[in-house]
């Protein structure tokens, strides 16, 4: 149990010998890191555009997604200050690979509650873990306790672990995480990890996977080709999300909560999306959206949607919003229904810090909801802060995060065309 809380991964450059690391916070990256087999099929990794002297070759295109990049010097003489605040650096997507400084121990998969159809998946990779890999397995005590799988003979072997969600802290426990589902597990994975998040593998077997590109008929395999090392990794940037409330006296304060000058401040990591909107009244909302403390618009309507480049895909593109690549160090403003027709979907550099307050003239209270959880009303005086976070979820790739992301627009239309004929032809029997 020690040894599955103490392994690292990182993030291996194919450009050069040296490993580029992105360390767990309980990493102090003294140790040699564990590699697997030699990655087949590797991309040759795309360079910046400098002169071809003798020492260009060691700098790297690299993204910061508080910075510059690190190759700031223009002609002889210009060059750019050095951003102390720069925490995250995004490789390459073509070189961003994932290695282990030792090899992992403990798996946490997550798999969607009351569903069927998963129960034999989820057996079959549990044993596979624990008898095949000598793996610990975490899972969800609900999960354990569903009538169906109760009294099966592997719930009671010591390989497998279970925890509460909101009681038991995991964080330093994982090595990587499996999901079983839809989209939704791993926004359920990303929401147990308020700070540094474990390798996630998501197997598409619920109704849309726009975020699970892994099938289940060949797990085995592709597990094993994981815990080896043998994987690409897309970094999904999150945002850091501040609910400033007025503090009321009524219950304890949890740990994500700080209490400062009569206020209390929630803290949350969010992956999708962050959704203002009017609630159960009948008025629009209106709310005051500022950017790095400058007020940028009133937004009058049915509300407003803050998203990633992850999230763009979701609620976003459905309120008319663009879709964004998840490797673009970006944020994206998306209001739902407006009421002024000069309000189009704005994309900010990931970074800046937004605030959404209630307006002076709005008529009535807003509420906000975080990934679609933790649906909460903002009352006057009340804000909600957003920036770029700087703790991303480390998703693992079927081939490479530029094929992945295609085909899964491909998988999602042809998803929606076949439900729209369903539709069609239901409707036909009924005349």
């Amino acid at each position: 149990m020690e040894d599955s809380g103490e392994s690292k991964w990182t993030l291996k450059s194919d450009a050069c010998s040296e490993t580029f690391l992105y360390c767990c916070s309980a990493c102090d990256c003294s140790e040699e890191p564990f590699h697997g087999k030699v990655f087949r099929n590797r991309t040759k990794a795309r360079s910046m555009s400098v002169p071809s002297a003798p020492s260009s070759a060691k700098f790297r295109r690299t993204q910061s997604l508080h910075g510059p990049s690190p190759v700031t010097i223009f002609g002889p003489k210009a060059c750019m200050l050095k951003n102390p605040k720069s925490v995250v650096h995004i490789q390459d997507p073509a070189s961003q690979r994932l290695t282990w400084s030792k090899p992992p121990k403990s798996v946490l998969i997550i798999k969607k509650i009351r569903d069927s159809s998963l129960l034999q998946p989820f057996k079959e990779l549990c044993s596979f873990l624990t008898q095949q890999k000598n793996m610990i397995v975490y899972v969800e005590r609900k999960v354990i306790e569903d009538p169906a799988i109760a009294n099966d003979s592997f719930v009671s072997k010591k390989n497998i672990c279970t925890f509460r969600e909101d009681y038991d802290d995991i964080s330093n426990c994982v090595d990587f995480i499996i999901c079983l589902g839809g989209d939704g597990t791993l926004l359920y994975a990303s929401s147990l990890f308020q700070a540094s998040v474990p390798p996630v593998m998501a197997f598409h077997l619920g109704s849309l996977g726009f975020l699970t590109p892994f099938k289940f008929d060949t797990f085995q395999s592709q597990v094993t080709q994981v815990i080896e090392g043998n994987a690409a990794i897309i970094l999904r940037s999150r945002l850091e999300v501040k609910v400033v409330k007025e503090y009321r006296e009524k219950g304890s304060v949890d740990e994500m909560s700080l209490v400062t000058n009569g206020n209390r401040t929630i803290q949350y990591q969010v992956l999708n999306e962050v959704v203002v909107d009017r609630g159960p009244s009948s008025y629009l909302s209106n709310v005051d959206l500022f950017l790095d403390g400058h007020l940028i618009t009133t937004v009058q309507g049915d509300g407003v949607i803050v998203s990633t480049p992850t999230g763009s895909t979701a609620y976003a593109v459905a309120a008319g919003a663009s879709m964004i690549h998840p490797n673009v160090p970006a944020i994206m403003i998306t209001p739902i229904c407006p009421h002024s027709l000069s309000f189009r979907p704005i994309i900010v550099p990931a970074g800046v810090e937004l605030k959404i307050m209630l307006s002076r003239d709005a008529r009535n209270t807003a509420w906000v909801s975080l990934d679609g959880r933790k649906r909460q009303e903002i009352a006057y005086g009340e804000s909600i802060t957003i920036t770029t976070s700087c703790f991303p979820v480390p998703s693992i790739c079927f081939r490479d995060p530029v094929n992945d992301w295609f085909e899964s627009l491909a998988q999602c239309l042809h998803w929606n065309v076949r439900k729209k004929q369903s539709h069609l032809s239901s409707e036909e029997e009924e005349f």
